[in-house]
């Protein structure tokens, strides 16, 4: 890993020489919020925001995919691959551990060829978040606070300049003929650990258990009522599963044009909380009730991802919570899942006791 400082007034200059070689995706400020989007000048970028509509994970899995192309009169098909070379500015680290987890999902046993030839042509520069997105942030619970291990490159925002740390190959050929980078004095070390301390001061814990005991509250409240009265307010919409960074099931559908020649196959988001998701052949729903479907995405998030592929489901972005229209957040219900367990637990002491 190799430290450089970026002057803020060389950025403009450095996203200028990336837009000549790669599409720049980077935060944009739209309508008083911010989205990831496609940019084409230093002024569209806005790299000091809160959090996003939708993650970066939009650009490596699109909301609408072109898988296929075929002609049902020649008997031919072609895959559609986005080989495109992208940078993707100013990811939170929430998202770049978001990331990690679908590289193990999609690169792992069925290779998933779309996704790896956008993720091979795709190089992140992530950017510390000194305070938290909004109230529902708990990435500090989940430990996605800071960067991860492996990274391209990341910033930190010292004030007038940027720490630029360089983590792979990918990342220095991001920086090649730039100039500017200055080496780091000893003032700049000081001022990064400041920063850096200083940061996590003021990201408060907001979960009542640990993230070590997330699986084995999962598997005790399987039949809690607390299901049932969360599925009564729920309203099955899909928005906690369409803004979150590590939700990635899928609807495939084939559609041809009006002469039937020429036709192509489209994967599409799906959502585990609408009625129809798990409907099976012969009409049979197996979550037919909308507290199955709710309590399936906890499971999901905080104890079946965390088996296989072995990381947290959840990165603590707080994006399910904003978007929800019933407020049912994660921190509330995980901490009250908390709170019944130790009332169990009391109540089974004090009989043992008795």
């Amino acid at each position: 890993m190799t430290l450089k400082i970026i002057p803020k007034n060389a950025l403009d200059t450095w996203i200028e020489n990336l837009l000549v070689d790669y599409r720049l995706i980077a935060p944009q400020h739209v309508r008083d919020q911010y989205v990831f989007g496609e940019v084409s000048s230093p002024d569209q970028v806005a790299l000091e925001y809160g959090t996003t509509i939708l993650p970066p994970k939009k650009t490596l899995l699109p909301t609408r995919e072109e898988l296929i192309q075929f002609n049902t009169t020649q008997n031919r098909a072609e895959p559609v691959f986005d080989d495109i070379p992208t940078v993707i500015l100013g990811v939170h680290t929430c998202d770049l551990h978001a990331i990690h987890l679908l590289d193990a999902v999609f690169e792992k046993d069925l290779v998933d060829q779309h996704y790896i030839s956008r993720r091979e042509n795709t190089t992140f520069v992530g950017i510390e978040c000194l305070q938290p997105c909004s109230a529902h942030a708990f990435c500090k619970d989940m430990g996605t606070l800071s960067n991860p291990e492996e990274f391209d490159i990341h910033l930190i925002n010292l004030g007038k300049t940027y720490a630029l740390y360089i983590g792979s190959e990918k990342g220095e050929k991001l920086l090649e003929g730039l100039s500017g980078l200055l080496d780091p004095t000893l003032e700049d070390h000081n001022l990064i650990n400041h920063v850096m301390s200083k940061k996590w001061s003021s990201f408060p814990y907001q979960l009542e258990a640990d993230i070590t005991e997330l699986p084995s509250l999962m598997t005790f409240f399987y039949r809690s009522s607390l299901w049932d009265e969360l599925g009564e307010r729920c309203l099955g919409c899909g928005s906690c599963n369409i803004v979150c960074p590590t939700c990635y099931c899928f609807d495939i559908q084939e559609r041809l044009d009006l002469s039937l020649s020429f036709g192509e196959r489209i994967r599409f988001w799906d959502s585990c909380q609408l009625d129809e998701f798990a409907t099976v052949a012969g009409g049979h729903n197996f979550r037919p009730k909308q507290s199955d479907r709710l309590r399936h995405r906890f499971l999901r998030k905080y104890k079946y991802q965390s088996i296989e592929p072995g990381l947290v489901g959840c990165v603590g972005c707080g994006r399910c919570a904003e978007t929800c229209l019933v407020k049912i957040t994660p921190i509330a219900v995980l901490n009250q899942l908390f709170r019944r367990h130790s009332a169990a637990r009391k109540i089974r002491q004090e009989v043992t006791i008795t």
